[in-house]
């Protein structure tokens, strides 16, 4: 069966983009476009047209076609680029689907066809989906070092490591009237603890690949009316949350994600912290004082005009967060000093605002110093990275002279758990979970 879809954005647009790949495919382009020849790996010139009727669809189009095994899927690959109106598009498609073995592809289906033909690899392929839908710097650089194969490399060798060290450990086991040299021996237990500590150390990351990919949380926190919702308002540069004089307006927690400068944040508008006169602001406290302990950073936003701070405020404050003396505006301000980055600011006037977008980004950064370039961006490679170094820790603790057979199959169950991140074992039920989440056309 032959796929199709339209891989560029929806129209209108000056170019929109059609693929299709499948056994069938040379014949669909030259049902279409009437040319006799055409060219691999080049660009062609030509009209499409309805096979049905020979009405043409777009008078000035290219034609690029891709012969299997050298394409992107593995199999015969064409992209069809046209004048990008929906009415061009929608009759290109219409005339595809008419084509004998053609249907429209389901998401993320050219790219599972590629995995499938061992053209791209499991993290390869995640990654793509990663680079789709990259919204900041950040996650686009994260995206890119994926697809080119620096995370697969890595889990590559160790995979290598652990299934050489494997061999030796089988073989003592199928040849046992030859004993292995002990140095040999001695040299799979010092490799296997050396792949422990490797994985440890990935392991040991704060999810900060993950926090790439989804947003680092920052939350703002401080008294009522300190200026938290305005402050949410500003950044997000639109009325996300409701500011008024009134005290205690805010009492769920509102969320917005933000691109700020190339880091992606996901950032928390609370309740005004004080002594609740109601459950539901009693409820809206809690849910604030929650966040800011999940949160990666908090912003404490204090009035700069009052003489008091909340002593649940103050506890807040500590060497991790950014403190804003809000209201800098106002004459009578006072001067409060914490241990902690402060900065004067008046969101009304947005003054001092490019410095908070910077003393922001500097604590973020800091977060993901490593001494490792592997991250792990998805929950399924640390679900497999763990029970790879529970298998290797069965390993370690048992005698290799009792117990080796036992032992061996340790290491066969650490090799395949860390060999599933890849896709180097059988993993078909991980597919449609790796793959819905891409577009139609990819």
């Amino acid at each position: 069966m032959n796929i199709y879809a339209l891989s560029s954005g929806k129209g209108p647009s000056g170019i929109a983009i059609v693929r299709i790949s499948g056994k069938d495919t040379l014949k669909v382009c030259k049902n279409l476009s009437k040319l006799k020849e055409i060219n691999s790996n080049e660009v062609n010139y030509c009209t499409f047209y309805d096979p049905k009727n020979d009405k043409v669809i777009d008078p000035e189009a290219l034609l690029l076609w891709f012969p299997g095994p050298n394409s992107y899927t593995g199999d015969d690959l064409a992209e069809f680029q046209v004048h990008g109106s929906n009415a061009v598009i929608n009759a290109l498609l219409k005339a595809l689907s008419e084509q004998d073995n053609c249907r429209l592809a389901e998401p993320g289906e050219f790219t599972k066809v590629a995995f499938q033909n061992d053209k791209i690899d499991l993290l390869k392929a995640e990654s793509i989906g990663d680079l789709i839908h990259a919204e900041t710097e950040l996650q686009r650089d994260q995206a890119v070092k994926l697809v080119q194969g620096n995370a697969s490399n890595y889990y590559n060798d160790l995979r290598e490591k652990l299934l050489k060290s494997l061999s030796y450990i089988e073989a003592k086991i199928d040849f046992a009237e030859d004993d292995l040299p002990e140095k040999v021996l001695k040299e799979v237990q010092n490799s296997i603890k050396d792949i422990h500590k490797d994985i440890h150390k990935i392991i040991e990351d704060n999810k900060i690949g993950e926090k790439i990919r989804d947003g680092f949380h920052v939350s703002i926190i401080g008294e009522v009316n300190a200026g938290k919702s305005s402050l949410l308002n500003l950044l997000s540069k639109r009325e996300v949350a409701i500011v008024s004089e009134e005290e205690g307006t805010t009492r769920d927690v509102i969320e917005t994600y933000l691109n700020i400068d190339g880091y992606p944040v996901i950032l928390a508008d609370t309740a005004g912290i004080r002594e609740a006169k109601n459950e539901i602001e009693k409820k809206g406290i809690s849910l604030a004082l929650g966040k800011s302990k999940e949160a990666d950073l908090n912003i404490v936003m204090i009035d700069n005009s009052s003489s008091k701070i909340n002593d649940k405020v103050r506890r807040l404050i500590n060497k991790d967060s950014i403190v804003l003396l809000n209201k800098s505006d106002i004459k009578n301000k006072e001067n409060h000093k914490f241990d902690a980055d402060t900065i004067l600011v008046s969101v009304k006037d947005n003054r001092n605002i490019d410095q908070v977008i910077k003393k922001l980004k500097e604590k973020l950064s800091k977060k993901f110093i490593s001494s490792n370039n592997v991250l792990i961006t998805r929950e399924r490679h640390r679900v497999k990275l763990n029970h790879c170094l529970e298998e290797i820790d069965k390993f370690l603790k048992k005698d290799q002279n009792k117990d080796i057979e036992l032992a061996a199959e340790d290491l066969r169950m650490a090799t395949r758990h860390l060999g599933s991140i890849v896709g180097k074992v059988d993993v078909e039920e991980i597919l449609g979970s790796i793959f819905k989440d891409f577009c139609i056309g990819k």
